[in-house]
C-alpha cells in the first residue's frame, strides 16, 4: 500500500502547489517551471533523497511520453493552419533556418568544451535547439509585448520541435549503427517522413469523421468532446508506434489535420486538454528535477556552466540575429526574440528519448542538457517580468516598427499589399453621407499618450488586434483606419 500512495502524493502535491503559486508568478520575477524543477532538485538524491528517479524509471517514461505528445499536439493546434498559409508559412520559412543554425553553433561548442564526437555534438545541438513553450508562455501572453513579436515566438516554438525531432531520430539511428546502404536510409526516411505522418493524419481524419457522425445524431457536450480530443492524442501516438513510425510525429500531424478540418474539437480540447497537459508537464518537471539532482554530478560543473552560457547568450542570439537581419523590427525586438528561446521541458524530453533509444553516452548528453535547462529556467524565468516591463515602457515612449504589424508575417514582408488611402476631406464627406464608414483608431501606445483625443466617434483598437477585430465585423461596411 505504501508504494501506491507515493504517486498519489506526487500528483496531489503538484496540483495543490500549482494552485497556490499561480498568483505569485504573475507579479514576482519567477516562473512556474522554476518552482517545480527546484522542487524536484530538492526532493531528489542530490537533495533530501525523498524521490529516487532513474533514467529508465517507468513512471518517468510514461509521464515524459504523455508530456511530449501533448506538447506536439498543442504545437500543431497553436499554429492555426485554418488561418491560411500566409499566417504561418512566411515566419516558419524565415525562422526555420534559425533552428538549424542553433544546432550547428551548439554542436560546435559541444565539440570544443566536451570533446564529443560529431554525431554526439549534433544530437546535443538538436536537443538544445528546442524552445520550451511552457517557459515561454508568460512572455507570449503579455500584451505589453507587440502582438507580431509574440506570434513570431509562438510560431517558432510551435514549429522547431517538428524540425529537431526528425534530426534527433536520424542521428540516434546513426549513433546506434543501424544504417547501412541506400535501402536502409530509404526505409528509415520513409518511416519518419511518410509512415508516421500519414498514420497520424489518418487518425486525425477518422477521429473528426467519427465524432461528427455521432454529433449529427446525438448531442455531445463540450466536456466529452474535450475528453475525446485527449483520447485522439493517445490514439495517434499508439498508431504511429504500432506501424513502425514515430508516434510523436503522428501526434503532430493528427493535430494538424484536426485543426484544419474541425477546429471546434480543438477548441474544446484547449479548454480541458491544456489542463491535462499542464498537469503532466508540471509532474514531469518535478521528476526531471529529481533525476537531474543525481545526474548533474556525473559531469564537470564549470565546463557545463560555460557551455550553458554559450548556448543561451551566444548561439541562440547569433542565429536569430542572422535570420532577422532583414525583418522590419527594432533592435529591441531582435534582442528580445534572440534572448527568449528558453530551454526547458521539451529539451529534457528529447534528451530522455535519446536515452530510451539506447544511444551510447546518452546519459551524459542528458546530464549536460539538464545543466543548460536549469540555467535557462532560472535566467529566463527571472528576466521575463523586468524585460517585458521595459518593452512596455519603450512602446509607451515611441512607435516601434513591429507595432505596425498585427502578425509575424508582416515582420518578414508578407503583408505587402498596397492599402488604398483617402484624404481628411474625403473622410469628412463620407462621414456626412448616408452610409458612413467605421473609423478605426489604430494609433500606437506612444501616439495615444500625446493628449490627442482622436477622431470623434472612432473605434479604438490596438494595431496588434486589428485582425481579430475585423473578423467580427460585417463585410459590406467600409472601414477607415488611421494611426496618427
Amino acid at each position: 500500500m505504501h508504494e501506491i500512495l507515493i504517486p498519489f502524493a506526487m500528483v496531489a502535491m503538484v496540483l495543490m502547489l500549482s494552485g497556490l503559486v499561480s498568483g505569485i508568478v504573475r507579479t514576482a520575477p519567477i516562473s512556474v517551471p522554476i518552482i517545480f524543477l527546484g522542487l524536484g532538485l530538492l526532493l531528489g538524491d542530490g537533495g533530501l533523497g525523498l524521490l529516487q528517479i532513474g533514467v529508465h524509471d517507468e513512471a518517468l517514461e510514461v509521464v515524459a511520453i504523455l508530456s511530449l505528445a501533448f506538447v506536439l499536439f498543442l504545437d500543431a493546434v497553436n499554429l492555426r493552419f485554418d488561418e491560411g498559409e500566409r499566417a504561418w508559412l512566411v515566419p516558419v520559412l524565415a525562422l526555420g533556418p534559425g533552428t538549424l543554425l542553433t544546432v550547428a553553433l551548439v554542436a560546435g561548442a559541444a565539440i570544443l568544451i566536451f570533446s564529443l564526437t560529431l554525431v554526439e555534438s549534433l544530437l546535443l545541438g538538436s536537443i538544445l535547439a528546442s524552445i520550451d513553450p511552457v517557459v515561454l508562455r508568460d512572455v507570449v501572453r503579455d500584451e505589453r509585448v507587440p502582438r507580431s513579436i509574440r506570434q513570431a515566438l509562438t510560431t517558432e516554438a510551435g514549429t522547431n520541435d517538428i524540425v529537431v525531432l526528425p534530426l534527433i531520430l536520424i542521428l540516434s539511428t546513426i549513433a546506434l549503427g543501424e544504417t547501412g546502404g541506400a535501402s536502409d536510409w530509404a526505409v528509415l526516411l520513409g518511416r519518419l517522413f511518410v509512415v508516421g505522418p500519414v498514420t497520424g493524419a489518418v487518425v486525425g481524419f477518422v477521429s473528426v469523421w467519427l465524432i461528427e457522425t455521432f454529433r449529427s445524431r446525438v448531442p455531445i457536450s463540450r466536456e466529452y468532446r474535450a475528453l475525446y480530443g485527449v483520447g485522439t492524442v493517445l490514439a495517434a501516438y499508439v498508431a504511429g508506434e504500432a506501424v513502425g513510425g514515430s508516434g510523436f510525429l503522428a501526434v503532430f500531424f493528427a493535430g494538424a489535420v484536426i485543426v484544419k478540418t474541425d477546429f471546434d474539437l480543438c477548441d474544446c480540447f484547449l479548454e480541458y486538454g491544456e489542463i491535462t497537459a499542464e498537469m503532466a508537464m508540471l509532474l514531469a518537471f518535478v521528476l526531471f528535477g529529481a533525476l537531474l539532482s543525481s545526474l548533474a554530478g556525473s559531469i564537470p560543473l564549470v565546463p557545463a556552466l560555460l557551455f550553458a552560457l554559450i548556448v543561451l547568450f551566444v548561439a541562440r542570439p547569433l542565429a536569430i540575429g542572422l535570420v532577422l537581419r532583414r525583418a522590419v523590427v527594432s533592435t529591441r525586438a531582435r534582442t528580445f526574440i534572440g534572448w527568449f528561446g528558453p530551454r526547458g521541458l521539451a529539451s529534457l524530453l528529447f534528451g530522455l528519448l535519446v536515452v530510451l533509444q539506447g544511444v551510447p553516452g546518452a546519459e551524459r548528453l542528458l546530464a549536460i542538457t539538464g545543466v543548460v535547462v536549469i540555467a535557462s529556467v532560472i535566467l529566463h524565468g527571472v528576466s521575463a517580468t523586468p524585460l517585458i516591463a521595459a518593452y512596455g515602457r519603450a512602446t509607451a515612449k515611441e512607435t516601434l516598427p513591429e507595432e505596425r504589424e498585427s502578425t509575424a508575417t508582416g515582420l518578414f514582408g508578407g503583408d505587402s499589399e498596397a492599402v488604398p488611402r483617402i484624404t481628411p476631406e474625403e473622410l469628412a464627406e463620407a462621414l456626412a453621407g448616408a452610409d458612413p464608414p467605421i473609423v478605426l483608431d489604430v494609433r500606437s501606445r506612444s501616439s495615444m499618450g500625446r493628449g490627442d483625443e482622436g477622431i470623434p466617434g472612432s473605434v479604438r483598437v490596438s494595431p496588434g488586434e486589428v485582425s481579430d477585430w475585423a473578423e467580427q465585423q460585417p463585410r459590406e461596411r467600409p472601414i477607415v483606419a488611421y494611426c496618427t
